[in-house]
């Protein structure tokens, strides 16, 4: 078994990751605060990502 993070996390798993609300999630998305990819219809966020928005917010 392995202990890697995922690269990809679902929006769901994103807000739950930054202890927020999905919804919050999301207009952060639409702000263009955190970057997202699509998949077919999926949307994904990568880790990268969200390493990056926690560090601006210590700016």
């Amino acid at each position: 078994m392995t202990s890697e993070r995922p690269l990809l996390y679902t929006p769901a798993e994103a807000a739950s990751l930054l202890r927020i609300s999905r919804s919050k999630f999301y207009e952060l998305l639409t702000a263009g605060e955190i970057r997202s990819v699509k998949i077919g219809q999926s949307r994904r966020v990568r880790r990268t990502d969200l390493e990056e928005y926690v560090e601006r917010l210590t700016e």
